[in-house]
């Protein structure tokens, strides 16, 4: 099945310089794109890619929009990022194959678990009693979504993800642990995804909370009662220990880790590996394994870290020359 370009543009929106009738049979980068696939470019630092691509029409912004006609058909949008990800899902509805059984054979839908009649379980999932699941969510393959726990609506939960699993609770006596029961469930809001392999733990009393928004790569862990704000992301391998609470509108990069117990304010961007070992109270840009530290700070002194061991030699250069001057 193909597009043509008049008919995306009537759909989505965006001006058009080109043929209307022009045919798109794919989505493809820059880089590798046809003359019959369709692209964009959103990063004004890329704008020399232009000069080389074969895409037989790309996306652009307004900056770039004359050196995009100059080359060939585009389509002129003010966020080309964004309307490139609603082309995706627009293709996606258009090309997608056969519909499939609303809950695989395969699956396990235990009794008293609730699924709404436009929500989707995939093959060899598994739904405890009491869970609900919510209106036009997906639960793709080898899903565990354990008893009491709740999804809200337009979710997607990649596969092998496993939601409501026991926190990791336990009271030492004489050398050994004896097991704390989790009694506490998960809810997640409306619009989330979860990456696969992500394990959400089920709270120790009350429940682990996901809000509404919230973004999980792969491989992400979140550990019991953590509660994540509205529309938050986190990047792969992301861990993040229990009883944090995590604002909204924050950002984790990949292999982030948060301290348990620790309060993190809205607006708060982690960078990749850092280590968040207290609460961060105020929004911004943090960076660091140890300490961690606004960002700005952070690379000063990152920068003069690197010089540490020729400032070494200097002072002890300096105390030489201060011990020969007391000598004399």
């Amino acid at each position: 099945m193909t597009l043509r370009a008049g008919a995306i543009v009537q759909s989505l929106g965006g001006e058009l310089f080109g043929d209307p009738d022009r045919h798109i049979t794919r989505l493809a980068p820059l880089e590798s794109a046809g003359s019959t696939e369709l692209s964009f470019l959103a990063n004004a630092r890329l704008a020399h890619l232009l000069d080389t691509t074969q895409a037989g029409c790309v996306i652009v912004s307004p900056v770039l929009a004359e050196s995009a006609r100059q080359r060939g058909d585009c389509i002129v949008v003010d966020d080309p990022h964004l309307y490139f990800a609603r082309l995706t899902q627009m293709w996606r509805r258009l090309h997608q194959g056969a519909a499939r059984p609303r809950i695989h054979p395969s699956a396990v839908v235990e009794e008293g678990a609730f699924v709404d009649p436009s929500a989707s379980i995939g093959a060899l999932s598994f739904v405890g009693r009491g869970a609900r699941i919510g209106a036009e969510t997906v639960v793709k393959e080898r899903v565990t979504i354990g008893e009491d726990c709740v999804l809200g609506a337009r979710c997607l939960v990649q596969s092998g993800a496993v939601i409501g699993g026991d926190g990791f609770g336990f009271a030492g006596h004489e050398g050994t642990w004896v097991k704390i029961e989790q009694l506490g469930a998960v809810r997640i809001g409306d619009d989330v995804e979860i990456g696969a392999n992500t394990c959400i733990d089920r709270g120790a009393l009350d429940d682990t909370v996901i809000d509404d928004g919230v973004k999980l790569d792969n491989l992400i862990q979140i550990g019991h009662n953590t509660h994540v704000g509205k529309h938050t992301a986190m990047a792969g391998c992301v861990g993040v220990a229990g009883s944090a609470r995590i604002g909204a509108y924050c950002t984790v990069g990949g292999a982030g880790m948060i301290a348990g117990h620790l309060s993190i304010a809205d607006h708060v961007h982690v960078s990749a590996g850092s280590l968040v070992s207290r609460s961060i109270l105020k929004p911004g840009h943090y960076t660091g394994f140890f300490p961690i530290d606004e960002n700005g700070e952070w690379e000063k002194n990152a920068a003069t870290l690197r010089q540490l061991h020729r400032l070494r030699e200097r002072i002890k250069h300096l105390e030489r020359q201060l011990a020969d001057s007391e000598d004399k």
